[in-house]
């Protein structure tokens, strides 16, 4: 009954930030930022209120322009990060680029679109609208598995990761969640509380391997 009456009441609302979000795009990033923000809070509302699920943030995520990498395990964080990081610009898949409204949107708002299959032009933009991200101080969030995965389990990393670690030479702020706990892909929904852990600062230039490597940790540190 709880996962019913938010999806009845965060589906069609989200709806209505979708709709309006290419207007607010008229009057600036800064507006369009806070709307998402907004839509954020609302997200946040819906799963306290509707699901009792609520979430605590252990660590301090540095500001600026960093690298995070975090564990998915729900649609929860993909959202709920906007609580606590700084207007953070995502990594996007091509295809979510090309829903419309959503797609506009999304471009407008500011992020990366990474191309399955990208050839030295598309690398050429990516690199340019990450930078230019960077130039607002605005940190970069990536999902390094490429995918939600269940609770507990632990793929290897995808390499869009480590490329954009040395493209871009910025430290890494790897963040682990258990909202899988809570919020699995097929099953029941449980309230409770879901943490978010900020890990040590990967500093830039270190071998492909041993970021990998520490990242992986790190974002798994919640699995046990």
């Amino acid at each position: 009954m709880r996962a019913l009456l938010f999806k009845a009441i965060f589906y069609p609302g989200s709806a209505i930030f979708v709709i309006l979000a290419p207007l607010v795009a008229l009057a600036g990033r800064g507006p369009l930022i806070r709307h998402v923000q907004g839509w954020a809070v609302f997200h946040d509302w819906c799963a306290r209120t509707l699901l009792g699920i609520r979430w605590r943030l252990q660590g301090t995520v540095p500001q600026g322009p960093v690298l995070i990498a975090m564990k998915h395990e729900a649609m929860y964080e993909t959202i709920n990060a906007l609580l606590f990081l700084d207007r953070p610009a995502p990594v996007f898949k091509r295809e979510l680029m090309d829903i419309p409204l959503w797609g506009r949107a999304c471009q407008r708002y500011g992020g990366i679109v990474v191309e399955r299959d990208a050839g030295a032009k598309s690398l050429r933009a990516m690199l340019s609208e990450a930078k230019a991200l960077i130039a607002e101080g605005r940190p970069i969030l990536i999902f390094p598995e490429g995918t939600r995965v269940p609770h507990g389990e632990a793929p290897p990393l995808k390499s869009g990761m480590s490329g954009l670690y040395r493209l871009l030479n910025l430290p890494v702020v790897p963040i682990a969640c258990d909202s899988g706990l809570l919020l699995p892909k097929n099953g029941p929904k449980h309230p409770g509380t879901i943490t978010f852990r900020v890990g040590e600062t990967i500093p830039p230039g270190l071998p492909r391997e041993e970021v990998e490597a520490r990242v992986h940790a790190a974002i798994n540190a919640l699995n046990d």
